[in-house]
């Protein structure tokens, strides 16, 4: 492996991470260390990866927002309490240190579900988020890792 392949890898698995935890755009990093690699080669199949890799990632976050939407409007949590859940997100983004997107979005849900269905209901609902979340997290991960493969197989080809 070259520097530039090691540096890109080095970005890729911080990306990786950053999907997990949500402090960097792990979807966005990936792509970023891709397209490096891809400019720094500068060859017809360089560029082909880094397609493949754009794709994957384009459509990994198009997934990402329109399955999760989908199953909390089917499981009956209404637009309003997914504002509320991502503007407390935000808020906990920057008073909470990692952690604090996710606290905020499940405490922004949940006071959302209070307020809505009353204390004793609004559990489930808050459930019902989190397992959202978490299927978005696992379809941006996805996608993200299949592109780092589509990526290590470019390297190998290259």
């Amino acid at each position: 492996m070259t520097g530039t392949e090691v540096l890109v890898a080095l970005v890729i698995a911080v990306g990786l991470v950053g999907i997990l935890v949500p402090v960097l755009p792990g979807s966005v990093l990936v792509l970023l260390a891709i397209l490096a690699w891809a400019v720094s080669l500068g060859t017809a199949t360089a560029w082909t990866v880094a397609g493949l890799a754009s794709v994957l990632l384009v459509g990994g976050t198009v997934v990402k927002y329109v399955v999760p939407g989908r199953r909390l409007k089917a499981s009956g949590i209404p637009a309003s309490t997914q504002w509320m859940g991502a503007a407390l997100g935000l808020v906990g983004f920057f008073v909470v240190p990692v952690v604090g997107l996710f606290l905020g979005f499940v405490l922004g849900v949940y006071l959302a579900e209070v307020g809505r269905v009353g204390q004793e209901r609004a559990w489930p609902s808050t459930m019902a988020a989190l397992r959202v979340v978490g299927l978005s997290i696992l379809i941006e991960l996805v996608a993200a890792v299949a592109a780092t493969w589509v990526w290590i197989i470019g390297v190998v080809v290259t």
